[in-house]
């Protein structure tokens, strides 16, 4: 349960599940600032679904064409 009204918002877990992307990698691409957490609620983190969805293209795109993390922030 998402807490307010915040339609376009997406959990962690739903990361890993709708853009294919492990809960791991997720944890080290918001370690690293590719993501803002918007929203903390309890234990579970929040993510702006387009934000996430157009970072992870740039990113995959870059590391297909060889760019390490460290040049891609």
């Amino acid at each position: 349960m998402i807490p307010g009204n915040h339609k376009n918002l997406v959990s962690a877990k739903e990361v890993s599940q709708k853009f294919g992307v492990t809960y791991p990698t997720l944890n080290h691409y918001t370690n690293l600032g590719f993501f803002k957490i918007v929203i903390k609620h309890g234990n579970k983190r929040f993510y702006q679904a387009d934000e996430v969805r157009s970072k992870l293209t740039i990113i995959s795109r870059l590391k297909n064409d060889g760019y390490p993390l460290r040049l891609i922030r």
